[in-house]
């Protein structure tokens, strides 16, 4: 029997086992939460899932942590991290078209009328 692997996104975890998974205190997952670097999905009860991805960003975070960032530049390279990978996805959707770009052509060179003699080479 095969087996499959759960979507990224959907919401397998408790906060205990998620917590376990990646090293971390459960209270820890509780303050990137509230915080906003992290947004678990809730059952009807309340109670939180945390998704293949929320495990994945929360070993980023750690990843983060370790090098020093606070929670605040966590959330900055978060948010840059994500706007890149929308921005990667966008450009591979829209490739560039297969025109080429017209070139800039260099203004010709028109004489001045200066009346200035060169002092290296008087005439």
């Amino acid at each position: 029997m095969a087996q499959t692997r759960p979507d990224g996104d959907r919401g397998l975890y408790g906060i205990s086992v998620a917590a376990e998974l990646v090293g971390m205190g459960p209270q820890n997952l509780r303050l990137y939460e509230s915080r906003g670097l992290l947004d678990p999905q809730r059952t009807e009860g309340g109670t939180r899932r945390y998704s293949a991805d929320d495990v994945d960003r929360l070993r980023r975070i750690g990843v983060l942590l370790d090098a020093g960032l606070n929670l605040a530049g966590i959330g900055m390279v978060l948010d840059l991290e994500q706007e890149n990978a929308r921005l990667r996805d966008e450009q591979e959707e829209q490739p560039w078209p297969a025109t080429s770009m017209p070139t800039r052509t260099t203004p010709s060179r028109k004489p001045t009328g200066s009346s200035r003699k060169n002092p290296q080479n008087p005439k």
